[in-house]
């Protein structure tokens, strides 16, 4: 039992458990399951995000940039489609994930060739990004009858009961998982963020393995620009605006620590889950959506603590190690 709660990930299962019985009381209709793959369904590019985010944070760096790495690539494989109509759909795929992965590694150059500060670095590009959509576009939007009906069918696409976005954002989640917890690169960032010095001395490099979070961050971005932009049926400069804070708080709520080092794809998961049931169940129980920010801010600030009070305790049991040897 003690175990069971000093796990992040469990204690996140109980507030989302308690979160949707209070919901129930109120609007039962919510938890029927057909809403709930809706509510999975609707936080699913979240979920792709946060994955992206919670590795690069695990290497003590942030990436500010995702939301803006969304609309960039969205608007570029959108006038793509508008010139190409007939181009397959695997290749408009493919070319939101390269070129999200190109922007995602400018951002890495930037942090391990120059030793730019992360945050620094991405809030430049995040406001680069923004500006080059609208020199592509004048500001001017692209609507749903500019975009091929192809194009705009694979987020909405139903496979096995479920819309082929929610299989996306499983798959992303049981494939880093996987890399996570089984790869050489996996434990190549948690070592990179936990002890930057120890990773030197095991032979990793730091300001690599930094470059490879980035990009792999990018590349998860580029897709779900895609996904978002043809779910949606429209692009435009602010599409996402703002939703890199949403990411941020997702990976902290999830138990990803901002010191680097500390995390899981689970965490992650759950983290974006708390926050697209936050943000699906205000408007149905009647309460203004402003209140999402405070309930988020809330939030953030309780898992800072934990995490803090976690790494406090850890150093206690070292202490206490060491009394003992001496």
């Amino acid at each position: 039992m003690k175990k069971l709660f000093a796990s992040r990930e469990a204690l996140l299962m109980i507030a989302i458990a308690v979160l949707l019985g209070v919901i129930s009381l109120r609007f039962p209709a919510f938890v029927a399951p057909s809403n709930l793959l809706g509510v999975f369904n609707d936080t699913s590019p979240l979920i792709l995000l946060a994955i992206g985010q919670m590795i690069v944070i695990l290497t003590k760096c942030i990436d500010l940039s995702v939301a803006a790495n969304l609309a960039l690539t969205g608007m570029v494989v959108s006038l793509v489609n508008i010139a190409a109509p007939g181009l397959p759909i695997i290749a408009i795929v493919a070319i939101a994930i390269c070129f999200g992965t190109l922007l995602g590694m400018f951002n890495g150059i930037l942090v391990w060739k120059l030793a730019i500060p992360p945050i620094v670095v991405t809030l430049g590009t995040m406001t680069i990004f923004r500006g080059i959509i609208f020199l592509l576009t004048e500001g001017k939007w692209v609507n749903s009858h500019e975009m091929s009906d192809a194009f705009k069918a694979v987020p909405r696409a139903d496979l096995i009961g479920l819309p082929v976005l929610s299989w996306i954002a499983i798959a992303a989640v049981i494939l880093f998982s996987i890399v996570m917890t089984r790869t050489s690169l996996g434990r190549a960032f948690y070592a990179a963020g936990g002890n930057p010095q120890a990773a030197t001395y095991a032979g990793i490099n730091v300001g690599l393995t930094q470059f490879w979070a980035f990009a792999i961050s990018g590349a998860i971005a580029g897709l779900t620009g895609y996904l978002w932009v043809s779910r949606f049926a429209v692009a435009y400069v602010d599409v996402a605006g703002g939703f890199e804070l949403t990411v941020v708080a997702a990976c902290v709520i999830g138990g990803v620590s901002i010191m680097g080092g500390i995390g899981s794809v689970p965490g992650a998961l759950l983290g974006a889950l708390f926050l697209g049931i936050i943000a699906n169940a205000l408007p149905v129980v009647n309460i203004s959506p402003f209140w999402q920010m405070a309930i988020s801010g809330g939030a953030i600030i309780i898992a800072v603590i934990l995490n803090a009070q976690a790494n406090r305790t850890q150093g206690r049991i070292i202490l206490k190690r060491a009394e003992h040897a001496t």
